[in-house]
């Protein structure tokens, strides 16, 4: 058992996990844990892969795609460096953006061309007060570094906000602390974009061969790694790259960008106004070639991008460039060449996407090049299906730990009186639905959440729902700003003495990565099962797992087990802690069905009822 655990005691639970961790790295082996919510598990992986890289000179790369998980990865190795006194140096690197001190930084700019034209022409203070026009450091931020090295693991806000005062670029000092760092903290796209990886890790003079990468929340690794090889081009972009060339004088580019958007139009009354449909390479190649000659139209849209960056640091003619030069690449299974036409608040948008369908190409290769990837999730539930998504060899460990919390403590309940399928929905179906929610809600004493498949099927719902309701009601919205979503959860919060419910969309804001602990909130509904009519994209999916992985497969890998994630990530919004209490109902008679009711960690003990109001009262009584 690791030597440098950053608190007082270890749960059992979490001590088969650091065991697990342990023997993995030791062995130079993978492993993907699933591990329920509350078992401790960034302490639990942190420690035994830090002890490790401390004693074998490796370098530990936290990855997760939320920033609040960011925080608590430096936090932990704070504890651990000054507990146990240890020279470990950790950092924080999040996106260039988000780092930059310039104020322009936030607005809609093509921002790694603004960062490297300011530095390029001597205009960023921050950077040419870091490094010397021959590469070095300057004095003051050699110094800088020595004391920043001093103090140990640093998250990137406090980071930020100590360079303001120096005028330094956090972003690049960061760099420089990252190369003699055990811990590096960043999210996902720095290992595993591949249009990213190899330049970061040269430039911190780090190797995935001496690296121990542990990936949290990897039930989002799939779809991100997937959504980084996708390339899209939309009527929006199409549009402002008119009114660009427009501006600039590229007149010939302008007609062939109206050319352009008149294919898509063309697309678009092929599928009826509003709808989806295969788009051939060689038949949107051949349609640009008859407006001008694809490979020249192309290189002339992405010098004019370069061109256009020097006066106003965007570019939307690059943009069409980048993505006629992508849609050129080979024919290939595992992606598919789709158009869309969905409603916009105007008028139809369009779009013409090359949407990668496997991520393994990318994720098996920075798997396998690691010392060890560890990688955790709360819902990795089944194990082997994410083993076999991203490419883990077939040596690979999978682990299951079991809830860490007191059974006591939680009530799991299906209720099997609705359903949200859609040849059933009607405007009974919904009233019923508001009927049981309501009843459910007004029986849990304190904040009850309630999400729904999507927010169209929560409006409808919502309609009976808010008559029968004594919580106040509060509705998250699609698109919320950080600032509209902040204030929403604090107004939430605030509500925990009276009791407030909070309606909202499993796929939405407050589905994921939130914590509402004690007695913030008491129950969590799940409205029905998020299994959306499977569109184009998700109908290649399922037919590309079937072909690969085997009869069967391709419905659940593409389509079923995806949703029932969903659902799960919504529900573990209840127990957060050991000391928690709450309920989680699930309604939705499909919840009983075999196939759905297998998806089911059996650590819940799920609970098949009618009495719902009944058994509630005696939990919160208890």
């Amino acid at each position: 058992m690791t030597s440098i655990f950053p608190h007082d005691r270890v749960r059992s639970e979490q001590g088969e996990l650091i065991t697990a961790v342990e023997q993995a790295i030791a062995n130079k082996q993978h492993l993907i844990a699933h591990a329920p919510t509350g078992l401790g598990k960034t302490a639990a992986t942190l420690a035994p892969a830090l002890e490790y890289a401390l004693a074998n000179k490796k370098t530990v790369f936290f990855l997760t795609s939320k920033h609040t998980q960011h925080k608590i990865a430096i936090e932990t190795a704070q504890k651990i460096r000054a507990k146990y006194q240890l020279n470990l140096l950790g950092v924080n690197m999040i996106g260039k953006r988000w780092m930059c001190l310039h104020a322009e930084a936030a607005q809609g700019v093509d921002f790694t061309e603004f960062c490297k034209k300011l530095r390029e022409d001597n205009q960023c203070e921050y950077f040419t007060n870091l490094r010397r026009s021959g590469g070095g450091l300057t004095v003051a931020a050699d110094a800088k570094l020595r004391e920043l090295k001093e103090r140990g693991p640093l998250h990137a806000q406090d980071l930020i906000a100590e360079l303001r005062e120096d005028h330094l670029c956090p972003y690049y000092t960061a760099e420089h602390l990252a190369e003699d760092s055990q811990l590096i903290v960043t999210d996902y796209a720095y290992l595993f974009n591949p249009h990213i990886r190899e330049a970061f890790l040269a430039k911190i003079k780090k190797s995935l061969e001496n690296s121990i990468l542990i990936v949290d929340e990897g039930h989002n690794l799939p779809a991100r790694v997937r959504e980084v090889l996708t390339a899209t081009l939309s009527s929006f972009v199409l549009d402002r790259a008119i009114g660009e060339a427009e501006k600039f004088k590229y007149q010939e580019l302008r007609k062939a960008l109206i050319k352009i958007t008149e294919v898509l139009e063309a697309y678009a009354k092929q599928v009826g106004g509003l709808g989806e449909k295969l788009i051939s390479q060689s038949a949107f190649l051949k349609a640009v070639n008859a407006i001008r000659d694809y490979d020249l139209l192309q290189q002339e849209l992405l010098l004019a991008g370069d061109a256009i960056r020097e006066a106003q640091k965007q570019s939307f003619l690059g943009a069409v460039g980048k993505f006629l030069e992508q849609w050129q690449e080979p024919d290939s299974e595992s992606f598919a060449r789709i158009f869309s036409a969905v409603s916009g608040k105007r008028e139809p948008v369009l779009s013409l996407s090359y949407r990668c369908l496997d991520p393994s190409p990318v994720s098996r290769d920075v798997i396998a090049q690691s010392h060890s990837t560890i990688m955790m999730s709360g819902t990795l539930n089944p194990t082997a299906m994410y083993r076999d998504v991203l490419g883990f060899p077939p040596e690979t460990r999978e682990e299951i730990f079991d809830c860490p919390f007191d059974e006591e403590n939680r009530l799991n309940l299906i209720v099997p009186e609705t359903t949200t399928k859609f040849s059933q929905r009607n405007e009974q179906q919904y009233a019923r639905i508001a009927e049981i929610s309501a009843g459910i809600v007004n029986t849990v004493p304190g904040n009850t959440l309630l999400f729904f498949p999507s927010y169209a099927f929560r409006n409808s719902v919502y309609r009976h729902f808010h008559a029968l309701s004594q919580k106040t009601c509060m509705l998250e919205q699609p698109r919320m700003t950080q600032e509209e979503k902040h204030q929403l959860l604090e107004q939430f919060k605030a509500s925990a003495g009276s009791g407030a419910v909070l309606l909202g969309a499993v796929s939405g804001n407050f589905a994921e990565g939130i914590d509402l602990p004690g007695d913030l909130l008491k129950g969590v509904i799940i409205v029905g099962l998020p299994l959306p009519q499977p569109d184009l994209e998700t109908k290649q999916l399922i037919a590309y797992y079937e072909k690969k992985f085997g009869k069967g497969k391709g419905w659940e890998y593409g389509y079923i087990y995806p949703a029932f994630t969903r659902c799960l990530q919504s529900a573990g919004r209840c127990i957060r802690s050991e000391t928690d209490t709450g309920v989680v109902v699930f309604l939705d008679a499909r919840y009983t069905w075999p196939m759905y009711a297998r998806c089911f960690p059996q650590d819940l003990r799920m609970r098949v009822t009618s009495q719902y109001r009944e058994m509630i009262e005696a939990f919160f009584e208890r």
